[in-house]
């Protein structure tokens, strides 16, 4: 609609709005097909010299999170939908989709995927509603 806030974010300069103060969270490196670090050889797109971000290979043990800006409470105008394309190889765990409320202390698990289909692009969206500022 005329009046949605849809931002890209496809790490080709940089670490992205959405994500912006991520650059000191460890495990993550942004990285293209080009980079000699194993799969994925290209992005969801094909395109072997398109970034996008990627665990690090002393990362297998442990766990590591992307965090989103602040976004404003959810109504019937303003509904957030959140796209994004994931890979999942054989050494990875799983990644999950957590929601953080402002008065909440605890992420709440929204969404997750253990990866049964490993080594694709996959695409997911996931919609969220809430009354008050959240991360996810």
């Amino acid at each position: 609609n005329s009046g949605s806030s849809c931002e890209k974010c496809d790490f080709e300069s940089d670490l992205c709005k959405a994500l912006h103060e991520l650059n000191l969270q460890p495990g993550w490196i942004r990285r293209n097909g080009r980079s000699g670090m194993g799969l994925p050889y290209t992005d969801h797109s094909g395109n072997d010299s398109a970034y996008f971000l990627s665990l690090s290979s002393e990362m297998r043990s442990s766990s590591a999170i992307l965090r989103t800006k602040v976004f404003l409470p959810t109504d019937e105008e303003h509904i957030c939908q959140i796209t994004f394309h994931y890979w999942i190889s054989q050494t990875s765990g799983t990644l999950m989709v957590g929601l953080q409320k402002h008065s909440e202390d605890t992420i709440t698990n929204i969404w997750q995927d253990s990866g049964e289909l490993q080594n694709q692009w996959k695409a997911n969206t996931i919609t969220i509603n809430s009354t008050e500022k959240y991360e996810v």
